[in-house]
């Protein structure tokens, strides 16, 4: 018999730029992830061996982020040694993956509660440092027709239709709609100040931000992945090879329009209705559904489309039984696809901002969003939330929640 899985609680780091200029650029993966297991462990008094395993995503998995990651930071943690870690990664959605493997673990009855989440410390470990055959191996990066994701991200704008001043109105208004957040306090429940050793504050804020973007300011940057399509290595040839329909490809993305590389992590607390009454928790929000997709590995990051309807036919929903969305904003193209296919308004999507304006943390951000809508369902009365990312590579991953 199934059970029914409850989020009982969601917190998160701020995001810092991901550079050595950033804030949390001597923070190491490890101390950040026991910092926010600490946070969740003390705001709900989890003693003892309190939860059946921590869940931890992580994409590029070497150096400081290799090994059993979550395992690793457990044991830095004050959570008791009983408790294991398993270190997961599907790439974009690899914390998001995190909670839906501990919800369903739940579900079927493997543990009471789970402690789900990531990090990803993009300044500390660079993006494709781990060598990924997907891009390195020709005998299947070539037979796939690999492409980088900012061409991928190109490749929808020009089969779609959108243009440069589409997205980059997209990107203004997640500009805009972040600092109001900040500025109306909507993030205050879930996001932790991050402490050095001497306890003095580091971060308390997302410190990507860039709130007085305007279209002009927008307006001369030059395309991120004109050079690399057209010139050299000519990723746009490969590309047309896969997509003989297309002339050529409309490079519209840019470093304003598409997501920032920063530092970040995100725990979400999971557990079953005996869980909370065991810890004298109270549960925020039911995790009605969860699901996952492969899709094309070339145009790759059109996941969140396919993955929203197999997410809602295998429940018996329809798009209008969704009240909010959150659709990571790794490029613009990515959200102006998924409200294009779906005919979804824009003031119901990703209405606090989202990656452009405040970063993509890699393995944390699947986390961060799913705590991220369930606060603004909870600030404005709303019943049901989705989530969804894109994935490189070509896969797609979705969470539905509803308040309880």
């Amino acid at each position: 018999m199934t059970q029914d899985v409850y989020i009982y609680d969601a917190l998160r780091t701020p995001r810092g730029k991901g550079r050595k200029d950033g804030a949390l650029h001597e923070v190491t993966s490890l101390r950040l992830s026991a910092l926010t297991l600490n946070a969740l462990k003390e705001r709900n008094n989890l003693e003892g061996y309190a939860v059946e395993d921590v869940i931890w995503g992580n994409v590029t998995q070497v150096m400081e982020q290799g090994g059993c990651l979550a395992r690793s930071a457990v044991l830095a943690s004050d959570l008791d040694e009983r408790i294991p870690g398993l270190a997961i990664n599907r790439f974009c959605a690899s914390g998001m993956e995190a909670v839906n493997l501990a919800a369903n673990q739940v579900k079927g009855g493997a543990g009471n509660g789970y402690i789900a989440g990531g990090v990803e410390m993009m300044g500390r470990v660079a993006m494709g440092a781990d060598g990924a055959a997907i891009a390195v191996d020709p005998t299947l990066a070539m037979e796939k027709y690999f492409v980088p994701q900012g061409i991928s991200a190109d490749i929808i704008a020009t089969e779609f239709g959108f243009t440069r001043d589409e997205a980059d109105q997209l990107a203004m208004q997640s500009q805009q709609r972040a600092a109001r957040a900040w500025d109306e306090g909507r993030f205050d429940k879930s996001v932790i100040t991050v402490r050095d050793q001497n306890g003095l504050a580091i971060l308390d804020r997302d410190e990507y931000m860039r709130p007085q973007t305007d279209m002009q300011s927008l307006g001369g940057l030059n395309p991120a992945f004109q050079q690399m399509g057209e010139v050299m290595p000519g990723f746009d040839k490969i590309a047309l090879m896969k997509y003989p329909h297309l002339e050529r490809i409309n490079h519209i993305h840019h470093a304003g329009n598409s997501s920032g590389i920063v530092d970040g992590a995100a725990a979400v607390l999971i557990g079953n209705k005996e869980f909370g009454e065991q810890h004298g928790l109270k549960p925020r929000a039911r995790i009605r559904a969860t699901a996952k997709i492969g899709t094309d590995p070339t145009i790759m990051l059109t996941g969140p489309v396919p993955v929203t309807e197999k997410i809602l036919n295998d429940n018996g929903m329809t798009i209008g039984d969704i009240d909010l969305f959150e659709v990571n904003e790794a490029f613009a193209a990515v959200v102006l696809r998924f409200m294009q296919a779906f005919d979804v308004d824009d003031s119901k999507v990703n209405v606090n901002g989202g990656g452009i304006a405040m970063g993509h943390p890699l393995g944390a951000t699947g986390a961060m969003i799913i705590g991220i809508l369930l606060d603004e369902m909870e600030r404005a009365d709303k019943e049901v939330g989705l989530a969804t990312l894109c994935i490189a590579s070509g896969m797609g991953a979705a969470t539905i929640i509803e308040r309880v």
